[in-house]
């Protein structure tokens, strides 16, 4: 399988992830450095520094990715639109939208529908594209199924598996998340057509992470690791 894959390609493949809620301008800073050098697809950033990352990454081929009501999802519907909006006239080419939990695992699928339907073309009108995260961590197989099932009907470009802080609360009261598991992964590319794309996030760290995901019918991966992923690869013998 290694055969097929080069390092530009695998990391063409990443949305560097610099998200985490302490991340300060200098991380940021430090992050899009590393997004240049490797030539990801995209930095996946928080939206309130969408101008300094325009700046940063100009004129590298590595697109811009704000998410929007992240990581929880819980925004009105209008407030999501707007947020959208704002995200791509900012600079944005790449949205990362969080579904309405509650509104899924309560089956209301009109109103997901609609959401989806509004986000998505707010940002399509702006000559961006969508990704969904579904958050599957909470999710029963059906939620996801009816979830791709929308996404392919509304014309989504991405569905993806995980903001990467869908913290499930365990019996002892800790909080853990599976993030991108085969058993998902499988199934997302089972019911959405060949025109979405599958987007893994939560728990890509290594190379063998993307070597056993990739066959799955992924195109995209978010992960904070992109340094050790690629390194390991290098040391790996690819080139």
């Amino acid at each position: 399988m290694t055969d097929d894959i080069t390092l530009r390609s695998l990391a063409g493949m990443i949305d560097h992830a610099l998200l985490h809620p302490t991340m300060t301008d200098r991380n940021i800073i430090e992050g899009c450095a590393l997004a240049r050098q490797y030539q990801v697809a995209t930095a996946c950033i928080k939206p309130y520094c969408i101008p300094m990352v325009s700046e940063l990454l100009a004129g590298s081929g590595v697109g811009v990715c704000p998410v929007i009501a992240f990581p929880h999802g819980n925004s009105t519907t209008d407030i999501k639109v707007k947020e959208a909006d704002a995200a791509v006239l900012a600079g944005g080419t790449e949205i990362d939208m969080v579904v309405n939990v509650g509104k899924v695992m309560g089956g209301d699928w009109p109103y997901v529908s609609d959401e989806i339907k509004a986000i998505n073309e707010a940002v399509t009108a702006n000559d961006a594209i969508l990704k969904v995260i579904f958050e599957n961590d909470y999710l029963s197989d059906d939620h996801i199924i009816r979830l791709c099932e929308i996404c392919a009907e509304h014309h989504v470009a991405f569905v993806k598996t995980s903001s990467g802080y869908g913290f499930v609360k365990q019996p002892n009261g800790t909080y853990a998340y599976q993030g991108a598991t085969e058993h998902h992964l499988k199934l997302m590319r089972k019911h959405t057509p060949p025109s979405v794309q599958i987007k893994a996030a939560g728990g890509i760290r290594t190379f063998d992470d993307m070597l056993r995901i990739i066959p799955l019918g992924v195109s995209r991966v978010g992960a904070t690791a992109t340094e050790a992923i690629l390194g390991e690869a290098r040391q790996r013998g690819i080139q």
